[in-house]
């Protein structure tokens, strides 16, 4: 069956950085545009990086332009969010999700997927 398993969350002091991991199993992977999105307790879920599916295209909102990079190995089938100069506004439940046909700003944007993961922990306190 399909999955998408994230993992590499965790308590990161602001300042830090952490990489989150994206392992995809069960559709043809190199077909999706995958995205990270991030969920904060009473906020709507928001596209943070989206990636095409030869990683030519990417798309990032203004919120972390320049401290996150997102990348995917199509020959591991994962994907990944590296995370740099991290905030207390960070702090939020992490997803990976893939779309078939689809731009990465549709994507993100629009937070369409037809595949969801269950989500990472990141938390950015002192």
């Amino acid at each position: 069956q399909v999955q998408l398993v994230e993992s590499g969350g965790g308590l990161v002091q602001p300042g830090g950085s952490l990489r989150l991991s994206c392992a995809a199993s069960g559709f043809t992977f190199d077909d999706y545009v995958i995205g990270w999105f991030r969920q904060a307790p009473g906020k709507e879920r928001e596209g943070v990086s989206c990636i095409s599916v030869r990683g030519l295209n990417l798309y990032y909102p203004d919120s972390v332009t320049g401290r996150f990079t997102v990348s995917r190995d199509n020959a591991k089938n994962t994907a990944y969010l590296q995370m740099n100069s991290l905030k207390p506004e960070d702090t939020a439940v992490y997803y990976c999700a893939a779309v078939q046909f689809s731009t990465v700003q549709a994507m993100c944007v629009q937070r369409t997927a037809n595949y969801w993961g269950q989500g990472t922990q990141v938390t950015v306190s002192s």
